[in-house]
């Protein structure tokens, strides 16, 4: 009953998180129809290597636990608005779809690893894969649209992937075997990273 008691405790604020998505959701409807930030909405969707690099995220921070499991997302939230404005303000950089592959690459194995990581170190890394994340979604911004719908579109959506893959990570290291299956889960990201590096 304790242990229940506790893991119930945990995935309150996550499931507060969802309750704010959704509030978000319906207060920004009005943009969409009216043309504004529904692809910024959709763009983190629309590519495997967001998708995945999104929902590795969260999962990598419920395996690290603590302070990391809300550290982690946000700075990669933070970084990933600070990219998209640079996309939007400044030419495509090199090498960009590379870095991108490559933190699809990373954090499968970071999560197929499943090692104690400081929170610092982990936000520095996942930090610099937001900000290359953002800066593609900035950089393919339809220049007709509100930048800061757009912005708050692909915001809403990351955070959202970030709450899913945390939420699921978080069921998954409290359930039998379920560390196991998440690593499985990080080799099977990663060898889809080394596919889009090489394609």
């Amino acid at each position: 009953m304790i242990i229940r008691k506790r893991n119930n405790i945990r995935r309150a604020p996550l499931a507060k998180g969802c309750l704010l998505i959704s509030f978000l959701l319906v207060w920004i409807q009005p943009c969409w129809g009216h043309g504004m930030g529904g692809t910024g909405l959709l763009h983190p969707l629309t590519g495997l290597d967001h998708l995945l690099a999104m929902l590795a995220v969260g999962a990598w921070s419920a395996q690290l636990g603590g302070r990391s499991i809300y550290i982690v997302p946000a700075c990669f939230a933070g970084m990933m608005v600070l990219g998209g404005v640079a996309g939007i303000l400044y030419p495509m950089i090199p090498y960009l779809e590379t870095a991108i592959a490559m933190s699809v690459l990373m954090l499968g194995l970071a999560v197929s690893i499943d090692q104690p990581t400081g929170w610092f170190v982990a936000s520095f890394g996942v930090g610099i894969f937001g900000f290359c994340h953002g800066f593609a979604h900035g950089s393919e911004m339809n220049r007709t649209e509100g930048i800061t719908e757009y912005i708050l579109g692909f915001l809403i959506t990351t955070v959202s992937l970030h709450l899913i893959g945390a939420f699921g990570g978080l069921l998954l290291v409290e359930a039998s075997q379920g560390r196991r299956h998440l690593r499985q889960i990080g080799v099977v990201t990663s060898l889809i990273g080394v596919y889009l590096l090489v394609r």
